[in-house]
């Protein structure tokens, strides 16, 4: 069973921060290859940053210099640090593990102002 819970969402002024935690279990998050997604009301979904077992990052350009992609492999936990929060940064966000092509339930972001 892989599993994957998302947390850490909610309301922020722009330019605030927050930092979404995505617990997983049934695999070791260290092995696989991780992701992180966002979508936004009316739009589909984007890929914004990823993660590989070896400790290589990508980031869509529009979150590039402000999120950052880690883990913590002694708690199998996926993270996404966000900074300087933009309204358009307001989605709904998903981890995943790419090579099982297993979801989280998502969680809410909303940036004001």
């Amino acid at each position: 069973q892989v599993q994957l819970v998302e947390s850490g969402g909610g309301l922020v002024q722009s330019g605030g921060s927050l930092r979404l935690t995505c617990a997983g279990s049934g695999f070791p998050v260290g092995d696989e290859i991780m992701t992180w997604h966002r979508q936004a009301p009316g739009k589909a979904r984007e890929w914004i940053a990823t993660l590989f077992p070896g400790g290589a990052t990508f980031y869509d350009d529009s979150v590039k210099g402000r999120f950052t992609i880690s883990r913590d492999d002694a708690k199998n936990t996926l993270y996404l640090q966000m900074n300087n929060l933009k309204p358009e940064d307001t989605a709904v966000y998903y981890c995943q593990n790419h090579d099982s092509n297993t979801w989280g339930q998502g969680t809410q972001v909303t940036v004001s102002s």
